[in-house]
């Protein structure tokens, strides 16, 4: 995975504030994110073997990034220090009806560049020959656009099947992250930024992943919802989907990409009627009792 890094500072209040206004919060905690991150862990949890390309400050944030990913076993090699800005950082709110406010301070992540996916490319060399599995590479749009281009790029050379998250969305995409990813996905924001449908429901999500295909030449659309459910917390549920699909596409070749979607969104279900991001996401002890319907 390419992706990118935050250390999380969640505020918990009745209410969102609205510009100018203070408000108490009754809770608080910190936390490990960042969507890239975030989607590594949760395929990690659930046993996918995960090594990483990201870009961490030299700092005690940086440290904790890195003791994170070794106890959920996730290959750190080449998780790059940089010493000229800090981890990055991302204060979260969150209020009682689960809905949330975040501000996002890459640091470090913005000097993760092209000529760091030579890094990117060895790894994919590398889980080619000892892997044997369905290999899946995932990006975001987190870091540097043209570093995830690179990504992608790297992905292509090898064979090695490619999803794309486009979040958060940018105004200026390359197109060749429309035509090259296997899988495309966003959420209902994300999609009508891009399609330029306003997405409400099912069906207009329909309409805009066709007018993705017929306009970007997209291969495959995901386009997710909103949880059907009574919500805790929604920070972090989408990478929970984005990771659970690259597990599932790994591990489990013999599985539709339909089923895998719905198994995904099950586990993205999970995480929302829980407090937090990471320590949401549940382990692969739920796999054998997952809900689809």
């Amino acid at each position: 995975m390419i992706p990118s890094w935050l250390n999380f500072a969640f505020s918990y209040v009745p209410v969102l504030p609205k510009p100018g206004e203070t408000l108490h919060g009754h809770g608080f905690k910190k936390g490990f994110g960042g969507k890239g991150a975030n989607q590594c862990v949760m395929a990690a949890r659930l046993g996918a073997k995960v090594s990483m390309i990201t870009k961490v400050g030299k700092d005690i944030f940086g440290e904790e990034t890195k003791s994170n990913f070794k106890v959920h076993g996730i290959d750190t090699t080449y998780v790059l220090e940089d010493p000229s800005k800090p981890t990055g950082v991302a204060p979260i709110t969150v209020d009682d009806a689960g809905q949330n406010s975040i501000i996002i301070v890459n640091g470090a992540n913005d000097n993760l560049t092209p000529a760091d996916i030579d890094h990117a490319d060895a790894v994919v060399s590398r889980t080619k020959v000892y892997f044997d599995e369905v290999e899946v590479l995932v990006a975001q749009y987190e870091i540097r656009p043209e570093t995830t281009l690179a990504a992608i790029q790297a992905a292509n050379r090898h064979g090695v099947f490619s999803i794309f998250n486009l979040a958060p969305a940018k105004a200026e995409i390359h197109p060749d992250l429309f035509l090259l990813p296997d899988i495309f996905c966003v959420n209902e924001t994300e999609a009508e930024m891009v399609s330029g449908i306003p997405v409400k429901n099912i069906d207009d999500a329909a309409v805009a992943a066709q007018t993705l295909q017929e306009k970007q030449n997209v291969k495959c659309v995901i386009i997710t919802l909103g949880p059907q459910v009574t919500a805790v917390d929604t920070a972090g549920a989408g990478d929970a989907f984005i990771g659970a699909l690259g597990f599932f596409l790994s591990t489990c070749p013999e599985m539709s990409l339909q089923e895998a979607v719905k198994k995904s969104g099950a586990i993205a279900t999970i995480t929302v009627q829980l407090q937090g991001t990471q320590s949401s996401y549940p382990t692969a002890s739920v796999l054998e009792t997952l809900e689809t319907d």
